[in-house]
């Protein structure tokens, strides 16, 4: 699905905003650093946090929690990511709640005085929290940079996506099931706006995947297709929660179950492989160019030293010359037969 410049976006959406040039300029796939998982922790509104809020003075909470957290990042057995998010008080979050991923865990009353148990209980042990009550999540949470203090293309953007998320979830009647955030800096503020999804995949498991120059015309694929049927938008695709690129699985021109990826035929760098008619598997191998035709691609893979399974043209022709030459045996065989008789 193509996205268009859109008129909702802030005044100077032509330098910051969805029009900016740089939109579609670069490869999304592998920006994304490995992870496996995410702590987002409530404060205050988007709109108040400073540039870098986790080493604000004024923010004594983040900057706490990531000095912590640095301070033990050798002892944590789990790539962990941390982000600020909205606190939403409307919806029962509220300054110092704490959401975990892919867990679908909430914890309250994160504070500067318990932060060291909650680092060493949840972040380095793995155990419930305990000085808090574990509570579990439900839904699709998507969280949006918004984070304009820190670029302003994500202050431009961010609050636009949030404000058509938000709309379309309701037109949908799925304000219950999915909810969104408002975020800090997850890091890549070129391909803005930046979006990260954690939602249940068709077999259940919770995945993280996220997204780069998205705008407000992609978000009805993101709640039809994504979070509904479990599809990936490859193009706009920049990684996920847990394997490296290279391990994730896609196909061109299909759309495939959530963990794996839809090719809308832009420009990507993602390998992977699909199940083709009858059991055929076509594999195809990764950095596949924009407007890159059939030839170009297939000396891309003998370049890389890899092959597909599915040969396409060339299958068909030896299945020609097969045919062919069972079919002359068999000619030959009659004809020798009806010799044969007329001797006899």
């Amino acid at each position: 699905m193509a996205s268009e410049n859109v008129s909702t976006a802030a005044p100077d959406d032509s330098k910051h905003g969805f029009s900016r040039p740089e939109m579609y300029k670069e490869n999304l796939a592998g920006t994304v650093d490995a992870y496996d998982r995410h702590v987002f922790v409530c404060y205050k509104k988007h709109e108040v946090w400073p540039p870098r809020v986790e080493a604000s003075e004024s923010d004594p909470l983040p900057k706490l929690l990531a000095t912590t957290v640095k301070s033990r990042k050798n002892d944590m057995t789990i790539k962990t990511k941390i982000t600020i998010c909205e606190a939403r008080e409307e919806a029962g979050f509220l300054d110092g709640d704490v959401l975990i991923f892919p867990g679908m865990i909430k914890y309250r009353g994160l504070t500067e005085s318990n932060i060291d148990s909650f680092v060493e209980d949840v972040m380095v042990n793995g155990k419930p929290w305990s000085a808090g009550v574990q509570e579990e999540i439900a839904g699709s949470h998507v969280f949006v940079c918004a984070h304009g203090s820190r670029d302003v293309r994500c202050g431009v953007c961010g609050p636009v996506l949030i404000e058509k998320f938000n709309r379309e979830i309701e037109l949908r009647g799925l304000k219950d099931q999915v909810f969104v955030w408002a975020c800090s800096h997850v890091g890549g503020h070129k391909y803005a706006g930046n979006v990260i999804i954690y939602s249940p995949g068709l077999d259940g498991k919770i995945m993280g995947h996220w997204y780069g120059y998205v705008t407000p015309n992609d978000v009805p694929e993101f709640l039809d297709q994504h979070i509904a049927k479990g599809e990936v938008i490859r193009h706009l695709w920049r990684g996920q929660m847990g394997p490296s690129v290279e391990e994730v699985k896609g196909t061109d021109d299909q759309k495939v179950p959530n963990g794996e990826l839809t090719d809308k035929g832009k420009n990507e760098n993602v390998g992977g492989c699909c199940q083709g008619a009858n059991g055929v598997s076509c594999c195809m191998t990764a950095n596949f160019e924009k407007n890159k035709g059939i030839g170009e691609t297939t000396e891309a893979h003998k370049k890389q030293g890899h092959q597909s399974s599915w040969s396409g043209p060339l299958f068909e022709e030896r299945n020609v010359r097969i045919a062919v030459g069972v079919f002359g045996i068999l000619a030959a065989a009659t004809v020798a037969y009806k010799i044969y008789r007329r001797s006899g």
